[in-house]
């Protein structure tokens, strides 16, 4: 870091997740000065998971720099994930700054980058990479009611809906989670979604149990069908012949999935795929077409974020911080 300017970092890491903070990692151990800039607090997304959650990975998928991941059980919980980053990123001392916000990012002549964060601070590093995820932004319905305080794109705690009517829009993993654990907890459960059945990627464990509750009856399953119109005491349902008709609903889950902040990352100058919205990069080195500017994680998937893990992009860390060692160097 400019010893004269201290928000002058070789480089600046725009998100604290997990890929966010594999890239603070592999500078450290580089010794290439680096900052982490980070709208909330530490690991955001991780945090505003069900608290009950259980990862789908086994630990060592999710190990970054060779450090162990020790868990109780064959899979960690959100509680052990969270503590682990966390340790990591005392461990490597990361200058991870929370609860600021990078808002614009602009290239400058002299090769380096104007930074503006939420805190009114402008950074300016050589080299950026965005780690941004894609949790802060669901994919929305786009339907009468969908802002009503009954609604919500996350899923948490199913405790508050004891005995009440509870919809969940969607087939794939959290949905299926969503509809079990409310089950569970007591709620009167209708799952709706617009394909023809549960979705192909449902793991194994949770589909016997899901597609037995929906044979029983105690889960009710409407496929095929989609939501027209969110009210305060019912929704309104359409499906695939045509037919519409509203059932009694006190809330409602869409888990409908989320997709990364492209408009952030255009104004970047960052150039996106038409079609599938894929940030344009070389995945040799996740440099974009903005030299110095690099994507990491989820974000460079475009629309098909959900096919990109910690599992599968923690190397993205790696290839990037490389690239700017070489770049450094000469």
């Amino acid at each position: 870091m400019d010893s004269k300017n201290p928000l002058s970092p070789q480089l600046l890491v725009v998100g604290s997740g997990p890929i966010g903070i594999a890239c603070g990692i592999e500078a450290a151990r580089k010794g290439i000065p680096a900052t982490i800039l980070e709208k909330g607090c530490l690991l955001d997304s991780i945090t505003r998971f069900a608290p009950q959650l259980v990862f789908f990975s086994t630990p060592e998928l999710l190990e970054l720099a060779d450090v162990p991941f020790i868990t109780a059980g064959p899979k960690p919980t959100r509680g052990e994930i969270l503590q682990y980053y966390r340790r990591l990123a005392e461990h490597f001392r990361l200058d991870a700054r929370t609860y600021e916000a990078a808002e614009r990012i602009a290239s400058r002549s002299d090769g380096r980058f104007d930074v503006r964060s939420s805190r009114g601070a402008t950074y300016s590093p050589r080299f950026v990479a965005l780690a941004i995820g894609f949790y802060d932004h669901a994919n929305l319905l786009g339907i009468e009611g969908e802002d009503l305080p009954k609604v919500s794109h996350y899923y948490g705690d199913p405790h508050p809906h004891y005995h009440r009517k509870v919809a969940v829009i969607g087939a794939q993993n959290s949905a299926v989670e969503a509809a079990l654990e409310l089950h569970r907890v007591g709620a009167s459960v209708t799952l709706v979604h617009r394909g023809p059945g549960l979705g192909s990627g449902v793991k194994y464990w949770l589909r016997p149990d899901i597609e037995n509750r929906i044979k029983e009856g105690s889960i009710t399953a409407h496929f095929n069908t989609v939501v027209e119109r969110i009210g305060q005491e019912t929704i309104a349902l359409r499906n695939g012949g045509g037919q519409r008709f509203e059932i009694a609903n006190d809330f409602v889950f869409a888990m409908t999935g989320y997709h990364t902040d492209f408009e952030f990352l255009e104004r970047a100058g960052i150039r996106l795929e038409p079609e599938t919205r894929k940030p344009v990069h070389d995945p040799a080195t996740m440099e974009t077409n903005v030299p110095g500017l690099y994507i990491a994680g989820v974000a460079a998937g475009g629309r098909d974020a959900n096919k990109i893990f910690i599992e599968n992009s923690r190397v993205h860390a790696r290839l990037i911080l490389e690239d700017i060692e070489r770049k450094l160097t000469g």
